[in-house]
């Protein structure tokens, strides 16, 4: 492991902000999570001294060999690029490991607040962030480790969508079409096993999402074809489904629990029983072509962000729209932008916002209820989408109050502070980043 600085210069900006508010060329949703982290923080999250430390056993609570106690955790970011992995401080700028890995890798947050799922291949990886809460009776104890990989490979072949949701984290397996569900909080853990593997028939480009109460809502398709969703119980029984889901991909997960599911003649939405079809007849394309495969959702909204396709014959669209689906009543609306974006340019602010990095380099913040641009702010340079998905471009992400956006042409990583609407940090990166976590 390696350890060094980067480059940071701080960026001083008057503008202020009043908030108002997947494996293939057909693009991933994965990075979204189910939903953006929420939480309206600096850097670190506070930590809760709301209890009585007197009388109050602190004994097995004491740093492990390798960990420091710290009264927050920091938040941490990992990129993949061409070499491999890479992860920094985002406060310090101290890069904190490097792991050397000559392949194409896919990053998924596990759900933990601790993991990130790396995609390599035909296999799962495991990293470890080295951000550890341990819970001690009415609070937490935090403490740091150095980031590492884990040894542990778990077999997927053509390995795909990874969706954390309830307290579970599912891994779908493209090339058999099957769903490996775990407990969230057992991943990492060197004894973790599946407490469900879920066997679709064909493999397919698909999406499992876990539900509390063991149930899972998952696709159904093979290699040429796919337009079913079924809810199964925790033995496999079908509760519902529909058939009215051609193309389907992706998938959000709204505030009031709700699920979303992109589809090619508009989404549909799982009430936690029942599928619903959304009517985007108002703005769809020719034979009622709409296809919204890329989401982000947020726990403080009901509303879910999604990209707006509405070229069947395009070979590469690239949109100037978004749309806003909401979960409550089963409607939709598209909110026109000033330049295009891609699927890596959709995320969800502390407060729901819906966020939007645009080709003329401008982060949009839209107020998700009104559908209002209520503020852009230049974040990088503008930019083209490439031919090619996998090569690196812009990525947004955001976390703990901040949108974190990736400039590849010009190596940076810029940081913005979403509730003060300024740009607070900019590094220069020694690579090209394809992928970014934040945790």
């Amino acid at each position: 492991m390696k350890k060094h600085t980067l480059t940071l210069c701080t960026i001083l900006s008057a503008t202020a902000l009043t908030i108002a508010a997947c494996s293939a060329p057909e693009e991933d949703t994965d990075a979204q999570n189910t939903s953006e982290s929420t939480t309206a923080e600096s850097h670190e999250h506070d930590h809760d001294h709301d209890h009585d430390h007197e009388g109050h056993s602190h004994d097995g609570m004491e740093a492990e060999e390798g960990q420091t106690e710290v009264a927050q955790l920091p938040t941490r970011i990992v990129f993949s690029h061409a070499g491999g992995l890479t992860t920094y401080d985002a406060k310090s700028g101290d890069v904190l490991d490097e792991e050397d890995m000559n392949a194409f890798l896919r990053l998924n947050d596990a759900g933990n607040d601790r993991h990130v799922m790396v995609t390599k291949g035909d296999n799962f990886l495991t990293y470890d962030t080295g951000r550890i809460t341990k819970e001690h009776g009415d609070h937490n104890h935090y403490y740091t480790a150095d980031p590492k990989l884990g040894d542990d490979k778990i077999k997927a072949p053509h390995a795909g969508h990874v969706v954390h949701h309830d307290g579970f984290t599912a891994l779908f397996s493209d090339g058999d079409g099957v769903a490996k569900i775990y407990k969230t909080e057992d991943i990492g853990s060197k004894d973790a096993k599946p407490v469900n593997t879920v066997k679709t028939g064909e493999g397919h480009h698909g999406v499992a999402v876990p539900l509390e109460d063991g149930s899972v809502v998952i696709t159904k398709g093979t290699e040429d074809e796919r337009h079913t969703i079924q809810h199964l119980d925790k033995d496999g029984k079908v509760l519902d489904e529909t058939t009215e889901c051609p193309g389907v991909h992706g998938e959000a997960a709204a505030g009031n629990g709700k699920l979303f599911f992109g589809c090619e003649d508009g989404p549909v939405v799982f009430d936690g029983s029942k599928f619903h079809k959304v009517d985007v007849s108002d703005y769809a394309g020719a034979e009622g072509y709409q296809r919204s495969g890329n989401a982000a959702g947020s726990e403080e909204s009901n509303v879910i962000l999604a990209d707006n396709k509405t070229d069947k014959d395009a070979e590469h669209e690239h949109p100037t729209s978004v749309t806003l689906i909401n979960t409550e009543d089963y409607s939709a609306k598209k909110v026109d932008l000033d330049g295009s974006y891609w699927f890596r340019s959709l995320a969800r602010g502390p407060m729901g916002e819906a966020l939007v990095l645009t080709t003329d380099g401008k982060l949009n913040i839209i107020d998700p209820d009104s559908g209002e641009i209520t503020k852009q702010i230049d974040a990088i340079s503008k930019w083209k989408e490439n031919e090619e998905w996998q090569q690196p471009g812009p990525i947004l992400k955001a976390a703990n109050g901040y949108a974190y956006i990736t400039d590849a042409q010009k190596k940076e990583l810029v940081v913005i502070d979403l509730l003060r609407g300024k740009e607070t940090d900019r590094y220069e990166l020694d690579f090209e980043p394809t992928e970014m976590a934040v945790l």
